[in-house]
């Protein structure tokens, strides 16, 4: 069995492109914490952790349009190796990326600017932190 479900936030705005067929193609890298207990100091700390996640299709695009750094999101999926050449150097590369099933938006492009404004003292008072959640799921061929 290959899935893999992960909450995280966006470290960069998404990028969109299309292969050479026109299949929308979009990447993203989802950040989240594993938390783990020091054994030199004996207290529990976050690691960091930085996952390349890809989505294809139609929902691709419309996806896209709701999401930026620090979006929180939910993915559903399973995990892709892949490896290649290296045109510079020669040297073969490789990766593991989620290619998403499902997502769902746990921010929105609202509430993603708005916490960075809220940090800075300037944003939205209590009454909208209200949480939007949607769940989209690509069509499968």
């Amino acid at each position: 069995m290959n899935r893999v479900s992960l909450i995280g936030n966006l470290t960069r705005d998404p990028e969109l492109r299309a292969t050479g067929g026109g299949t929308a193609v979009l990447q993203m890298r989802l950040a989240f914490n594993e938390r783990a207990k020091n054994p030199r100091t004996d207290e529990w700390e976050d690691r960091p952790n930085f996952v390349d996640v890809v989505m294809f299709g139609t929902r691709a695009e419309s996806v896209s349009r709701f999401l930026e750094r620090g979006s929180r999101i939910g993915v559903d999926g399973r995990l892709r190796w892949s490896e290649w050449e290296d045109k510079q150097t020669g040297d073969k590369r490789s990766k593991i990326e989620v290619i998403v099933d499902e997502i769902d938006l746990l921010s929105s492009r609202d509430e993603s600017s708005g916490s960075r404004d809220r940090d800075r003292g300037r944003g939205r008072d209590d009454r909208d932190r209200g949480r939007s959640s949607a769940r989209l799921r690509p069509r499968v061929a």
